[in-house]
């Protein structure tokens, strides 16, 4: 597979998005981090949020512009969905899609409402993408030190013929280009991320640590130790793949560990967890997760309460609340 391609700073003009009116609809992490980083870049930002409610408040005392969602779509060129997933298609339905003028564009950060068809925009604008790689307090802290997180862009649908330089100008605007932004697809983001959250960063981790700490347990060991061993430390390990690869990480461990690991993990991820995962990447691909996903929120996240309040009563979350306490400096 070819390459993906990759600009910076000279490969972009943000001054297509001068004169252009940006609507920022929803003011959590994202929504936030992108308005005040656009705004800092000099755009004409206008958060769209509910009348009176808490982001409403916090967008007047952040300096900037808010409005209610319909009136911040009005007239706006540039729409940009940083709501949840779950909320997307139906304030798309009833406040998003009646004020959308002919030739915006429509910006996702997150290509689900897209890819699944839950969202299904008209012929008559672009569609397209700006996804950082970094959470929104991360977005905001480094623009804020000069330089920009990685992201993602992608065009699913370009009336205008100038949806892919909008899309890039954005990820200059919140400083990306300074550190690279890569061209893709709705469909690749959407289902890579999916995966990787779901076999990898939040599912597979948390459940090879459970099991980890109730391996320990169960042969006699102390809950705390087992705590500090499988959870307390997965930090130290991450962060050092992170700035370096694997290589940095064995570099830094013992000569034990890195023995030990090299020889051991083939037993914990074996055929039948490549299984797994194959078939977690099905469900994305088939859209089995989508309608799993979509009937739990119709349904009130009734099965999503009950698997939260099963994780919080886990032996290790009880032990991990006494540990993480004795960390937190204690005020004089």
């Amino acid at each position: 597979m070819a390459s993906m391609k990759i600009y910076h700073d000279s490969d972009v003009d943000i001054n297509v998005l001068k004169g252009k009116k940006i609507a920022v609809l929803g003011y959590g992490a994202q929504g936030r981090a992108q308005a005040l980083c656009f705004n800092d870049s000099g755009l004409d930002v206008t958060v769209g949020a509910r009348k009176d409610g808490k982001s409403w408040n916090k967008v007047k005392e952040d300096g900037l512009k808010v409005a209610e969602i319909p009136d911040a779509v009005k007239d706006a060129d540039v729409v940009m969905m940083l709501l949840p997933d779950e909320v997307q298609p139906d304030i798309y339905k009833d406040m998003v899609a009646p004020n959308l003028k002919k030739g915006a564009a429509l910006e996702f950060a997150h290509g689900f409402a897209i890819t699944f068809n839950l969202i299904q925009p008209p012929e008559d604008v672009d569609v397209i993408m700006m996804a950082p790689k970094a959470p929104g307090d991360m977005e905001r802290l480094v623009f804020l030190e000069g330089f920009g997180v990685p992201a993602l862009v992608c065009v699913h649908q370009d009336y205008t013929g100038n949806a892919k330089n909008i899309a890039l100008a954005l990820a200059k605007g919140l400083g990306s280009t300074r550190a690279g932004v890569f061209e893709t697809t709705f469909d690749f983001e959407t289902k890579t991320d999916l995966f990787g959250e779901q076999a990898v960063l939040c599912g597979g981790l948390t459940a090879m640590i459970k099991a980890g700490f109730q391996t320990l347990v169960d042969a006699g060991y102390p809950p705390q130790m087992a705590y500090f061993e499988v959870l307390h430390e997965t930090k130290l390990i991450t962060d050092l793949i992170n700035v370096g690869g694997f290589e940095k990480m064995w570099y830094v461990v013992s000569n034990t560990a890195e023995y030990g690991g090299l020889t051991r993990r083939d037993r914990v991820i074996t055929s039948e967890s490549m299984a797994g995962m194959k078939s977690i990447l099905d469900d994305i691909e088939t859209g089995k997760f989508k309608d799993e996903w979509r009937a739990d929120w119709n349904n009130g996240l009734k099965d999503l309460k009950a698997l939260e309040k099963k994780d919080s009563e886990l032996q290790i979350e009880v032990v991990g609340k006494e540990i993480r306490a004795l960390f937190e400096r204690k005020k004089q």
